[in-house]
């Protein structure tokens, strides 16, 4: 079975052009100034160094970012990061080079990111939850000249052996005796270098961003520029518009929280930036900048409707037009009860950072089908395919193959993903079903095999989620020596009465009203909490087995 939203070459060109006019991205501009951007694009490219640029030229007194030290313009960003190339090449960063950034999300990792490409250098994005081992090990691999990293993280990146560091966001900026160690910032070599414009570099910097390292050591997966098809297809299903302010809360470091900083290249959004989440902050955060979208990932809506129904009250997000989630499936009814709360503003997408999008739900996909994956944008295909590469009849379960432009050419330590006549393999497994939705039915090394029947953990952690007094669940295979594999499931119960006395039993004949008798997990935990990345997946690997 299979989904295809593909247009031919003079479709494609009038989607482009209707959903960049419908998104404001065509304006009228002063001839010289077009041309002036023109000129960009070509010598600079469509990355963060040609994107950012673009935005100098078009509204150079327009905000481009704020957080919790204040707002800077498109030409404070121009400066900035022209400044920073000079001092990055002062330390030797040169064309085809790599800097390491391990940075939260704030007006640095924009800096990093646009200094670092204008030098024609790559950038990769560390992941802000490593541990040491996962970080040396990834140091070690790509071997960057330079690491920039917040204050915060000054005894994990400390007592690595790259020798060059910078550091990003510090607590007490002008107080340099109160810092972790004497190293130079982002912000004082931007305050001794000149911003004057540097020459375009023979090759465009590429962005190398992480896969979540749930299962093993993180992979570099590189992405070169974002093309316009890509965000066509974003656009053409989620009605971001130009000249938005986008609370991007998704860690910039992610491929979705990365994505919407490309966006903001195109559409000259506003991006609403804060360096830690907190669900009653998150709120507050939305009403006070006067945010029209929302970028999240789904474990940051399950925090925010586990709050006390009063405290949700006091926040007005009724500006808030565009809710985008990704990262994980959203689990459950939370769909529903966030669109109940808040209007149906909540778009979904499924991709993986390798293949970045695959499909995309709309409010009224969630509300017929709260779990869907939704179906393939404009230029994307979505098939579902067995074992031996064909295609599986309809509402069968297979592995999931994605195609689209923004495919990645393979993980910088070597190796890549599984292609099928064109298509990537996403690593998942799903269905199609009747309505022509895709469901995502797991991870395709989580398929559980008890007693001969297959079992798949999402299912059950959806239907868990769905009880009253759960607030989230996992569930894994723990060797059983009758069946061979029995299922585990955990729990976080709420805080309110619902989850007060609330027993095993009751959870398991919760689950055996719902689900087929063989997916009845044969013992529930329930924790304080389940162990995530800082990207709100779940580490099955820390959950105990024994």
């Amino acid at each position: 079975m299979h989904l295809t939203h593909g247009l031919d070459r003079i479709g494609a060109a009038a989607v482009l052009v209707r959903t960049m006019a419908r998104a404001g991205v065509v304006q009228p501009h002063a001839p010289w100034r077009l041309a002036r951007v023109g000129r960009t694009v070509l010598q600079w490219g469509t990355g963060p160094a040609g994107g950012f640029q673009t935005l100098y030229h078009r509204w150079p007194d327009r905000a481009c970012l704020v957080d919790e030290r204040g707002t800077l313009t498109n030409r404070d960003v121009h400066e900035r990061s022209n400044a920073l190339a000079h001092a990055l090449a002062d330390l030797g960063v040169a064309e085809g080079d790599s800097v390491a950034m391990m940075c939260r999300n704030h007006r640095y990792f924009v800096d990093v990111s646009v200094g670092v490409a204008k030098l024609g250098a790559d950038v990769l994005y560390l992941n802000t939850a490593f541990a040491g081992p996962q970080l040396v090990e990834v140091l070690e691999r790509e071997q960057p000249s330079v690491v920039v990293y917040d204050e915060e993280f000054a005894g994990l990146v400390g007592s690595t052996s790259v020798g060059r560091q910078v550091l990003a966001w510090v607590e007490h900026p002008d107080d340099p005796d109160a810092r972790a160690n004497d190293l130079p910032t982002v912000d004082e070599l931007v305050g001794r270098e000149s911003t004057d414009d540097l020459p375009p570099p023979r090759r465009h910097g590429r962005v190398v961003i992480l896969t979540s390292g749930t299962t093993g050591t993180p992979k570099g997966a590189p992405r070169n520029d974002p093309g316009l098809d890509a965000a066509v297809a974003i656009l053409e299903r989620i009605p971001l518009r130009a000249g938005m302010r986008v609370h991007i809360a998704a860690p910039l470091f992610h491929t979705w929280g990365f994505a919407h900083l490309a966006l903001s290249m195109l559409l000259g959004t506003t991006m609403v930036l804060r360096r830690r989440f907190d669900p009653e902050d998150f709120l507050a955060t939305i009403q006070d900048e006067r945010c029209d979208a929302v970028v999240v990932i789904p474990v940051m809506l399950q925090r925010v409707m586990s709050l006390d129904p009063e405290i949700r009250g006091r926040f007005d997000l009724s500006r808030v037009h565009v809710v985008t989630s990704s990262g994980s499936a959203l689990p459950g009814d939370l769909a529903t009860r966030w669109m109940d709360q808040y209007g149906d503003n909540l778009y979904s997408t499924y991709g993986s950072t390798e293949v970045a999008y695959g499909s995309i739900a709309t409010p009224a996909d969630l509300r017929a089908a709260p779990g869907t994956a939704g179906r393939p944008p404009v230029g994307t295909v979505v098939r579902i395919l067995d074992d031996d590469g064909r295609e599986v009849a309809d509402g069968r379960t297979g592995r999931i193959f994605v195609g689209n432009s923004m495919l990645f050419e393979g993980y910088t330590g070597g190796g890549g993903k599984e292609v099928v006549d064109g298509l990537m393999s996403t690593g998942d497994v799903g269905r199609i079903g009747a309505d022509g939705r895709l469901s995502v039915e797991g991870r395709d090394d989580e398929m559980i095999v008890s007693g001969g029947e297959n079992v798949f953990p999402q299912e059950v952690e959806d239907c868990l989620a769905r009880h009253e007094a759960v607030v989230e669940a996992a569930a894994i295979g723990v060797d059983d020596d009758d069946f061979g594999k029995r299922l585990r499931a955990f729990v976080v119960l709420t805080d309110s009465g619902t989850g007060e006395g609330v027993t095993e039993d009751a959870l398991k004949s919760w689950v055996k009203d719902n689900l087929a008798r063989y997916k009845v997990p044969r013992e529930i935990v329930v924790v304080d909490e389940l162990p995530r990345n800082a990207t709100g997946k779940v580490l099955k690997r820390d959950l105990p087995t024994d």
